[in-house]
């Protein structure tokens, strides 16, 4: 009998990304196996790093006036990881995500207008996009920039949304970039 797998069967063309899978998972549970005070003193430094990042991506976009600068915020707080390489990596994500949710969304409101239809549409195009690309991961952050774009009430047009977003979700990621890099620098200086 083949040992259970813990990964999902569309996985069995692509034995790596399986193995990848299988790693996260063993990480996944040997985090759980941290003492409990590890655990609080983890989860305090990563809350007080996301919360820097968040504080520092809001005040200057709020200052200068966007309307939406809780979207830096939020950027901030979701690219915000422990580790360095992590936070460069999701940085990357959230931002190809953006532009080209961004662009889709934008393109297909200019080409066919707006509807139900021309969204699916839209999200289908922009994660096609993304795993064109290459960067599958930023895919469902694509998505979900075309429905912003698309189904989120706002004021002004669909360009000056796009231009906005693109703005705070940049802001965000430099924020929060710099931020974890200097975290952990800290504790060497210190």
């Amino acid at each position: 009998m083949p040992p259970a797998q813990s990964h999902a069967p569309a996985d069995h063309f692509n034995p790596d990304r399986a193995h990848l899978t299988d790693l996260a998972l063993s990480l996944a549970s040997l985090r759980r196996a941290l003492p409990l005070l590890r655990r609080l003193q983890a989860g305090a430094h990563h809350g007080a790093i996301s919360a820097c990042a968040a504080l520092l991506a809001y005040l200057p976009a709020h200052a200068i006036g966007l309307k939406e600068g809780f979207w830096s915020a939020i950027t901030a707080i979701s690219v915000a990881q422990t580790e360095f390489q992590a936070t460069r990596t999701t940085a990357r994500d959230q931002f190809i995500g953006a532009a080209v949710g961004g662009l889709t969304g934008l393109c297909a409101f200019f080409a066919l207008g707006q509807s139900l239809i021309v969204y699916a549409v839209a999200v289908v195009l922009a994660m096609l996009a993304c795993w064109v690309m290459n960067v599958a991961s930023a895919s469902r952050l694509a998505g979900i920039t075309a429905t912003i774009i698309l189904l989120v009430p706002h004021v002004g047009s669909p360009l000056s949304m796009f231009a906005s977003r693109i703005v705070e979700v940049g802001w965000g990621v430099c924020v929060a970039v710099a931020i974890v890099w200097l975290a952990g620098r800290l504790p060497a200086a210190l």
